[in-house]
């Protein structure tokens, strides 16, 4: 089960500050697209997420987008919000993790990884050794292979809704 649990869990992307990311002991940020930045498949992300980025960008914290989808589909939103980014990552294994890090001139131990998936952004930031925040999902996917691994999520979900929000 540790494989599955987050280092901290919020509601939003938005909740996440930069002194909760210094209060782990970070200073780079990986971010999950779909359902974490966007509705899934949208170029619209949602409201004060570009802002966000900012904001942390501006209190030192080093952002990169880190997304499954296609370079077609992360190119134009990662433009969006000016950051770099690598596509195609092939979460949960931990060379996409790796190669993030290396990217944003970090190390391992002092980056977190965002993202709404446990079996994708929590398993693999914990296979990277890289600290992970999960955020709620913002919309339901309506595909079977998303409502399965929804439905395997909810055991850990529910443990997690039984602590307090913040760390784990």
């Amino acid at each position: 089960m540790a494989l599955f649990l987050p280092t901290a869990a919020v509601e939003r992307v938005t909740d996440v500050t930069p002194e909760q990311v210094r209060s782990m002991g970070a200073n780079a940020v990986l971010l999950d697209v779909d359902n974490t930045l966007a509705v899934h498949g949208s170029q619209t992300p949602f409201p004060g997420t570009v802002e966000w980025t900012w904001r942390m960008r501006k209190s030192g914290i080093r952002i990169m987008i880190m997304s499954n989808n296609s370079r077609e589909r992360v190119a134009p939103f990662a433009a969006l919000y000016d950051l770099p980014f690598i596509s195609m990552a092939f979460k949960p294994l931990p060379a996409a993790y790796r190669r993030a890090v290396h990217k944003l001139g970090a190390v391992r131990s002092e980056t977190v990884a965002v993202g709404d998936q446990i079996f994708t952004d929590v398993a693999g930031a914990n296979l990277a050794r890289v600290k992970s925040i999960l955020v709620a999902p913002a919309a339901e996917e309506q595909s079977l292979s998303f409502r399965i691994r929804r439905f395997l999520e909810r055991p850990v979900r529910r443990k997690l809704a039984g602590r307090k929000a913040g760390k784990f």
